[in-house]
This record gives structure tokens, sequence and C-alpha cells, in this order.
């Protein structure tokens, strides 16, 4: 798995947080919503994430931790749930059964 240099997250962590706050304090200003969302994007793409809330989120744990505690949490959270697994429905066991 590649992962961006702690230095380049860290640098688009602050522009995303610094256009967050331009944005919210005139959100009716078009240029202003446009590069935050051009900071988001990268901040996503950087972290591999697919909402920019969670990219930041992603950035922060990725900048606090080390890297093998950064990704053995992200193999956990990747993991499938085993108990949400369920057997088949009984009507369709029924309908193989009658084939």
């Amino acid at each position: 798995m590649l992962l961006p240099a702690k230095a380049e997250v860290a640098r688009q962590l602050r522009r995303y947080r610094a256009w967050e706050r331009v944005m919210l304090a005139s959100p009716a200003d078009r240029a202003v919503r446009a590069t935050f969302e051009d900071s988001g994007y990268t901040l996503c793409v950087l972290m591999g994430k697919r909402c920019a809330r969670e990219a930041a989120d992603a950035a922060e744990r990725y900048l606090r931790s080390t890297l093998g505690t950064y990704l053995r949490e992200q193999d956990e959270r990747t993991q499938p749930d085993v108990s949400a697994r369920r057997a088949p429905p009984e009507v369709h066991r029924r309908l193989a059964g009658d084939r």
C-alpha cells in the first residue's frame, strides 16, 4: 500500500482546514467554495477516501499514528463483519431442493 508523505498530508490538511474556515465565513462566495471543494478533493485522493470529511479524519489519524498502527487500523476497518453474514433464507433452500 502506498502512503503519502506525512509532510504533504499535513500541508494539505492545513490547506483544507483553512479553506473550510473561509468558506464557512462566506458561504455565498462561489470562488471560495470551489477552492474549498478542490482542497477537499486533493485530500480525498491523498488519503484514498470518497468523502472530504472522511479524508480529513483519516489524515488526522495518519498524522497522529505510526505507520504500522495506521495500517493495522485500516485493515481492521476493511474487514467484513462476520456476524453480518447470514445463511440464505429458507425459501431459497426449498426452491433449490425442489429442482
